[in-house]
C-alpha cells in the first residue's frame, strides 16, 4: 500500500501506533507483530489479533523506526509489545545524527 507522510497508523495486534515521517519509494505493507496495521482514523479501537510469537520484541515510544531498502520511516507515538516490519522485514531504529562538535 502506498503511504504518505503524515498518515497515522495503528496495531491491531498490540497499542503500538506509529505516524509516517518519510513515505517509501514502493508499495509496502506497514506490520506490527507480524499483522498489517490499520488507518488510524476515528477513535482508537483495542487489538483484535495476539502479535504471532516471535514478534514480540516491541516498539519504543518516540524512536524513528526505518526501513532503508524503500525510504520509509515512522515514528512511534504509542508504544506496544509489537515489533515493526516493512513487507516482512524488521524495521531498524534509526540512529542519532552527531552533534558538531564545539572546538
Amino acid at each position: 500500500m502506498r503511504m504518505k507522510a503524515g498518515s497515522r497508523w495503528r496495531s491491531v495486534a498490540c497499542e503500538t501506533e506509529v505516524v509516517v515521517v518519510r513515505a517509501a519509494d514502493a508499495d509496502v505493507e506497514l506490520q506490527c507483530g507480524g499483522h498489517a496495521m490499520a488507518p488510524a482514523a476515528g477513535s482508537p479501537q483495542p487489538a483484535t489479533r495476539a502479535p504471532v510469537p516471535g514478534l514480540t520484541g516491541g516498539s519504543r515510544l518516540g524512536k524513528r523506526y526505518v526501513d532503508r531498502e524503500h525510504g520509509l520511516e515512522v515514528l512511534c507515538t504509542r508504544s506496544g509489545v509489537g515489533s515493526l516490519a516493512s513487507s516482512g522485514v524488521p524495521l531498524d531504529i534509526k540512529d542519532a545524527r552527531p552533534l558538531p562538535s564545539s572546538d
